[in-house]
């Protein structure tokens, strides 16, 4: 699995031409599955997150999660993370999950989240065509692989 983290001031999901989910202060996490991925991704993925030190302290400096922060969180579904431009200039698919297993890791991740929480994590809806807002505080973007475990 691999994840995109971005510190918001604000972020929102619009499906249809209407609100769909919205969080203010906290992280905006884009969650794209590979095959292969498993429950042990979702794991490690969603402890990472909820650990993760990119919110100011009182010093300025990041030393705070949004665990320690109370900050909210918008997960949504995006399967062009997955995305290989190795071979001329239009991405290849191909590793990523099918509907049957990126559905399920997806909804693991965000509730494995929700539970190390405490607190819900917002969603966007999978597999739908999606108009995301966000206002990157920052800007702090932070790309997480759980293949590399870095």
């Amino acid at each position: 699995m691999r994840i995109v983290i971005q510190r918001v001031a604000h972020a929102s999901v619009t499906i249809g031409g209407e609100p769909f989910s919205s969080i203010g202060r906290g992280m905006m996490v884009l969650v794209g599955v590979e095959n292969g991925d498993t429950d042990d991704d979702a794991a490690w993925l969603a402890s990472k997150t909820a650990a993760l030190r990119i919110f100011d302290d009182e010093a300025g400096v990041m030393n705070r999660s949004v665990a320690d922060t109370g900050g909210e969180v918008l997960a949504v579904s995006q399967f062009t993370l997955t995305a290989s431009t190795r071979k001329g200039n239009r991405p290849s698919y191909i590793r990523a999950a099918g509907h049957d297993t990126a559905v399920p890791l997806y909804e693991r991740y965000c509730s494995l989240l929700e539970s190390t929480l405490g607190r819900p994590v917002r969603r966007g809806r999978f597999g739908a065509d999606m108009a995301v807002e966000l206002l990157n505080d920052g800007p702090v973007t932070i790309i997480i692989d759980s293949r590399l475990r870095e």
